[in-house]
């Protein structure tokens, strides 16, 4: 009797999915896709040199009937297909990997070596996703190529450059991508997670990442022999109490109830035990949601160096030097009438078990910069969890620890996040699309 209801409860299931056109083409995708993830996968490309990914993604979209623009803000990729009067949605998919040596041990693993910019030899991989961002927009493309017969509007899919480093989004923005094309109503984009278990959909409306500031610190004293510190004026000193100093914009100059970090990632002064140096330097990250509490950080981070400056005797020639470096990020913000209408479609497609509203991120995302120019276009960033079941499984029942996203040791369930993906993104743009 049992093995007759089970029999029975798989055909059943197996006739849903045949039932469901959006879950069937995907499915008859996935080999293929899984091809391109994992050429993806072996062969990453830094920010700004995406050449080969984007030759690859604009190929697929011609083959499919789009419309193709390429080097749009640097390597960028624009397929607009027209398909009778209604809205203009876009999908987005990034493109770069990061500089990091692949550690995962898969049979694909990336083993590409370059030579940076600034002159570090580094492997490079795809720690952040990407790969299966990019096999799910040729899924979503194809698919949505095929149900021609089934929306009106126009479908706008880019492929975009950079994200790692801040500048893809706003290099295409300034290369025309709302002008020289048709503008969007509706922007949607989806990032693979490490904290959600594989064939998740995590939702979040409002604030849903941060955004990033870089800063420097150039710090300015006497130097001198370390055996007399009284003649100078030591840099490590400033530096010392500056970093003190800026925890309390957090703990004590911001609301509790809003968001902010303020990290100093990297402090350099000195050369030799004995010696004082004359300089010294400070990075740092800043990370908050509104403009109001970034403000507020900024401002502070100039004002504790300056005033630990002074607090030392330093003449004015020797203040700190603080500089807000190019390429800030806003904050990625998920407009509340999409977002609530694609969790609710979701959630109908894929079961509320597999729709979890999340916590906002301090990580950050360029994303943001699709709804800045102009309010009315509404944006939606979700997350698809990639950790395998076994490893979130385990983690949850001994606390063993998971890679992060930039983690050299990041191996997603790539399948189930291009299978869920594929499916949300091509859900979401039939939904927006509906024929009246």
């Amino acid at each position: 009797m049992l093995r007759h209801l089970l029999l029975a409860s798989a055909l059943v299931l197996g006739s849903a999915a045949a039932d469901d056109p959006v879950r069937s083409a995907t499915a008859k995708q996935m080999p293929e896709l899984m091809d391109f993830y994992r050429d993806f996968h072996a062969n990453p490309e830094l920010s700004l040199q995406e050449t080969r990914s984007a030759a690859k993604l604009a190929a697929e979209a011609r083959a499919a009937g789009f419309e193709v623009t390429e080097k749009v803000g640097g390597t960028g990729v624009v397929a607009v297909l027209r398909n009778g009067p209604g809205p203009v949605v876009m999908l987005r998919a990034d493109m770069d990997g990061l500089p990091v040596t692949e550690d995962t041990g898969l049979p694909f693993a990336s083993k590409v070596r370059v030579t940076t910019a600034e002159g570090v030899e580094t492997g490079v991989m795809h720690a952040c996703g990407h790969d299966t961002h990019m096999a799910s927009w040729i899924g979503a493309l194809r698919n949505l190529a095929a149900m021609k017969g089934k929306w009106s509007g126009t479908l706008i899919m880019v492929a975009q450059p950079a994200e790692e480093v801040g500048k893809g989004a706003k290099a295409m923005l300034d290369d025309g991508l709302f002008t020289r094309f048709p503008k969007p109503q509706y922007v949607v984009a989806f990032h693979d997670s490490a904290s959600l278990p594989a064939g998740t959909i995590g939702m979040k409306d409002g604030y849903v990442m941060a955004a990033v500031d870089w800063v420097d610190i150039q710090l300015k004293g006497v130097g001198g022999h370390g055996a007399y510190p009284h003649t100078t004026r030591d840099p490590v000193v400033l530096g010392s109490r500056i970093v003190v100093g800026l925890q309390t914009l957090v703990s004590r100059e911001t609301d509790p109830q809003e968001a902010a970090v303020v990290t100093v990632g990297s402090f350099h002064a000195g050369a030799k035990p004995n010696i004082i140096p004359e300089n010294g330097l400070m990075q740092l990250t800043v990370r908050s949601y509104s403009p109001e509490v970034r403000k507020n950080l900024l401002d502070g981070i100039a004002r504790t160096a300056r005033g630990e400056a002074i607090a030392m005797n330093l003449p004015e020639d020797k203040m700190p030097v603080v500089t807000v470096k190019e390429g800030f990020t806003p904050a990625t913000f998920n407009t509340t009438p999409l977002t609530g209408r694609l969790t609710d479609l979701f959630k109908a497609r894929f079961g509320d078990p597999r729709v979890a509203m999340v916590p906002a991120s301090m990580a950050g995302e360029d994303f943001s910069y699709f709804n800045l120019p102009d309010k009315s276009v509404q944006t939606t960033l979700f997350w698809v969890g990639g950790v395998p079941q076994a490893a979130w499984d385990k983690a949850k029942q001994d606390g063993s620890a998971l890679p992060s996203l930039h983690s050299a040791f990041w191996a997603p369930d790539a399948e189930k996040v291009v299978a869920t993906a594929t499916e949300a993104m091509t859900a979401a743009a039939l939904d927006l699309l509906r024929r009246k």
